[in-house]
C-alpha cells in the first residue's frame, strides 16, 4: 500500500469502524472508572481539536457499554481499557450501523446526495423516539452526536429536551471541536472531557497503523510535526503534495495584505481539480494561520481587528464547506479567501 493510498483509506474510514485509540489513556480511564462506579453521568461532552480521536473514543465507550450491560460485572471491574475484541458481535453491529442500542446524529445527505451543513431538527428529534420507547436490545441506549457543533438552534433545543430528562440507562456522548461556542444550557448538563492534541509519537503511531510506511520514514516525522497533534491532518499531509501546498499557503498568508498575484494564481491552479486532499490542505493551512493570529498577543491588543478576523473565519469556513459539498470551482475560493483576509488585516 502506498502512503497516498493509506492516507485516503483512513480519511474515508468512519470512527465507528476504528477500534484502535492512540493517546488519551487518561480520558479513556475516566470514562471506564465512571462507568464501573455505577454512577456514570448520563451526558458527556468530549471536546478538543479536530482529528485527534474524539469520535474514536466515543465509539469505544459506546461499544463497551453496549457489550457490558452490568457495570458491576467482573469483565468491567477488571477491564484495563474500553477495548473490545474486533470479532465481538457489538463491534461488528456498530460498524454496520445495525445495533439497536446506538443512535448516531451526524450531518446527513439531502435528496441530491449532498451533505447538509447542519444536523436538522427532525434528525435531532429521533432521540425522542429512541429513548422514549422500549430499546430494541436489552440494556443501555447510547446516543453519539458527531458533532454537536453541527446542531442549529432548533435541533440543539430538541436534543436538550431529552438530555434534561434522561431515561434510565441512557448515555449521551456529544463530540465538539469548539466547546466554548455551545449553548450554555447544553454545557451545564454535561460532564466535560477535554482531549489534548496528540503527542508527536502518537501521531506517528496512528499514521503507521494507517499506511505501510517504514517506522523511520522521514516523511512521517515531517507531517507529524506539522499536524499539531491531529491524525487526520497528518494523513491529509501524507497524500501527494499536500504538505508542500500547505506550506505555500502559509507563506502567502504571511505576506498579507500584499500578496503576489502570480503566486496567488499558481496556488489557485494547484488546488484545482477534484482531489480532496489539496482542498483540505489549503483550508487547513488557512485555519492554522487564522488560529495563530487569533491567539497572538497583537490580535488581543487590537480587539476590532480580532472581531474582523473572527467574522472572516466564519465566512471562509462556510465558503469552503460549500465548495466541497457542491463541487464548486476552487480558484475563486482562493481569491475570495485572500481578499477577505487582506481587508481584515489592514
Amino acid at each position: 500500500m502506498s502512503a497516498r493510498k493509506g492516507a485516503a483509506e483512513i480519511a474515508a474510514k468512519s470512527p465507528r469502524e476504528t477500534t484502535a485509540l492512540f493517546g488519551h489513556a487518561a480520558a479513556e480511564q475516566a470514562l471506564l472508572d465512571s462507568y464501573r462506579s455505577g454512577r456514570i453521568a448520563h451526558a458527556w461532552l468530549i471536546g478538543g481539536a479536530q482529528g485527534i480521536g474524539k469520535a474514536t473514543l466515543a465509539y469505544r465507550m459506546a461499544r463497551f457499554v453496549l457489550a457490558h450491560r452490568d457495570p458491576q460485572a467482573d469483565a468491567v471491574q477488571g477491564a484495563a481499557s474500553l477495548e473490545l475484541d474486533p470479532s465481538h458481535p457489538v463491534v461488528r453491529h456498530v460498524a454496520a450501523e445495525a445495533h439497536g442500542g446506538l443512535l448516531t446524529l451526524e450531518r446527513s445527505l439531502n435528496d441530491k446526495g449532498v451533505r447538509r451543513n447542519v444536523i436538522t431538527v427532525d434528525e435531532s428529534r429521533e432521540t425522542i423516539g429512541f429513548f422514549g420507547s422500549t430499546a430494541a436490545v436489552e440494556g443501555w441506549r447510547v446516543c453519539i452526536v458527531d458533532t454537536v457543533d453541527d446542531l442549529n438552534a432548533s435541533s440543539a433545543n430538541a436534543l436538550l429536551k431529552v438530555i434534561e430528562e434522561p431515561p434510565q440507562r441512557s448515555l449521551f456522548l456529544l463530540i465538539s471541536n469548539s466547546p466554548a461556542r455551545l449553548l450554555p444550557t447544553i454545557l451545564s448538563r454535561c460532564r466535560k472531557l477535554m482531549l489534548r492534541p496528540l503527542a508527536t509519537d502518537d501521531v506517528i503511531a496512528a499514521a503507521l497503523a494507517a499506511t505501510d510506511l517504514a517506522p523511520g520514514d522521514p516523511k512521517l516525522a515531517e507531517v507529524a510535526a506539522a499536524s499539531e497533534g491531529s491524525v487526520s491532518r497528518a494523513l491529509t499531509l501524507l497524500g501527494g503534495d499536500a504538505l508542500s501546498l500547505q506550506q505555500k499557503t502559509t507563506a502567502l498568508l504571511d505576506s498579507l495584505p500584499n500578496v503576489d498575484p502570480r503566486a496567488l494564481h499558481a496556488l489557485g491552479e494547484a488546488i484545482g481539480g477534484t482531489d480532496r486532499a489539496t482542498l483540505a490542505a489549503f483550508v487547513d493551512g488557512v485555519d492554522r494561520w487564522m488560529a495563530g493570529r487569533l491567539r497572538s498577543g497583537d490580535a488581543n491588543a487590537n480587539l476590532p481587528r480580532l472581531a474582523r478576523l473572527a467574522e472572516v473565519w466564519e465566512k471562509i469556513g462556510r465558503a469552503a464547506r460549500d465548495t466541497e459539498a457542491y463541487n464548486l470551482e476552487r480558484k475563486p475560493l482562493v481569491f475570495s479567501v485572500f481578499g477577505l483576509l487582506a481587508e481584515a488585516v489592514r
